[in-house]
């Protein structure tokens, strides 16, 4: 939804990567080091917990992911590469012998997180830039990101007060909720143009998070909401979701991995819920689905056309949940393949990788984007918990 230009991968160059899964140690190895390098490269000492948007970041991007345009970088990243961090570090503290180092990279993204929080306006929300700096808008994709980060928080550390964070993020989501065309909430607070996936996907996600943390079946009624509302208004009829839905009820057929990421993940955890059997198997008709979408088959290899790195890695949440219920590893291997690849083929002087894991020299010498970034440590990361065995 927020990056509007459709990247394809390439199918790269030279030697191919086996495809077979590597050790949990490898993958959790490389995790460790890229989430360590990251952090050295764009943590900000100015301002604690908190990040640059780019990286080298002497050039002012242009940034594309807001309404309306010439947005460009500011002094600090705004909330959405932000939340990249966050993320990856709370996949990373699973790793009991990684756990005591990245409690304490939690501890600093939570004061990070925090600096974004606007009680300026009611109900509390969280801005796409540190209120401590600025004032500035409040998408409800944004703030259901920040609620599913505080409730993996919590699944990771047991501190109440990650659930409490939740639910207040939680009540500004649904402040977004009308019944116009049914139901659903916005992309922009104050902004009522168009209800899309990302906003309404996320929304249901934060939900099933939200109600595994507390047990509280609100959030288990509101999941359902939102589910059966995307599904009835953005879901095509091979299972992958439309990028949004415009007031007069016309749809945007732009498709975007992530939103159906977070359905395919959604429906998994409905299933395990609720255990109606209706649930896993919209869940395998939309990762079979999917797969076929957003992949082409050249010379005999599958490889997957990706629009974004981190709209991979919810598609891979996504996966990842299935795997976890029928044990089907084809989606894992396809994305740990072409992940590899990008790992070996698409570095830069750095060793950060190119939003396209393309290989040409022109992606490389580019400021890389934090959130390309951050989801790279996440993926290696799911990966080595897994413990895939060939």
């Amino acid at each position: 939804m927020k990056y509007l230009l459709i990247i394809t991968m390439m199918v790269l160059s030279g030697k191919s990567y086996p495809q077979h899964f590597q050790s949990s140690n490898f993958y959790k190895q490389r995790a460790d080091v890229f989430f360590e390098k990251v952090w050295k490269n764009y943590r900000l000492k100015k301002h604690p917990g908190l990040f640059s948007e780019h990286f080298p970041n002497g050039e002012k991007v242009e940034l594309d992911y807001f309404q309306g345009s010439n947005v460009k970088e500011k002094e600090v990243s705004f909330l959405w590469p932000f939340s990249g961090m966050f993320s990856s570090a709370n996949v990373l503290v699973r790793y009991p012998d990684l756990k005591t180092k990245y409690a304490k990279f939690l501890d600093t993204l939570t004061i990070g997180v925090w600096t974004y929080r606007d009680t300026t306006r009611l109900p509390v929300g969280y801005q796409a830039y540190p209120a401590t700096l600025e004032k500035s808008d409040r998408y409800y994709d944004d703030n259901a990101l920040v609620c599913i980060d505080y409730a993996e928080a919590y699944f990771n550390t047991k501190d109440v007060q990650y659930v409490s964070k939740a639910k207040e993020v939680f009540n500004f989501i649904i402040s977004g909720w009308d019944e116009k065309l049914n139901g659903g909430v916005y992309w922009l607070e104050g902004h009522k143009d168009q209800k899309p996936a990302c906003s309404n996907g996320m929304a249901t996600l934060a939900a099933l998070k939200l109600y595994q943390a507390s047990q509280d079946r609100v959030y288990l009624d509101w999941a359902k909401r939102f589910y059966q509302w995307m599904q009835a208004r953005l879901r095509n009829p091979e299972g992958i979701y439309y990028n949004d839905i415009k007031m007069d009820g016309k749809t945007n057929a732009t498709y975007y991995t992530y939103n159906t990421g977070s359905m395919l993940e959604s429906a998994v955890l409905l299933y395990q819920f609720t255990k109606d059997p209706t649930y896993l198997k919209e869940a395998q008709y939309v990762a079979a689905n999917s797969y076929r979408f957003f992949s082409i088959e050249e010379n005999g290899l599958r490889t997957l056309n990706i629009d974004l790195p981190w709209f991979v890695t919810v598609l891979f949440r996504g996966y990842e949940a299935l795997y976890k219920v029928d044990h089907n590893a084809k989606y894992i291997l396809a994305v740990a393949t072409d992940l590899d690849s990008a790992w070996e083929k698409s570095a830069d002087q750095y060793g950060f990788l190119t939003p396209k894991w393309a290989t040409d020299e022109a992606s490389k010498r580019k400021p890389k984007w934090l959130l390309d970034e951050a989801c790279i440590a996440e993926l290696y990361g799911r990966l080595g918990l897994l413990n895939l065995k060939n």
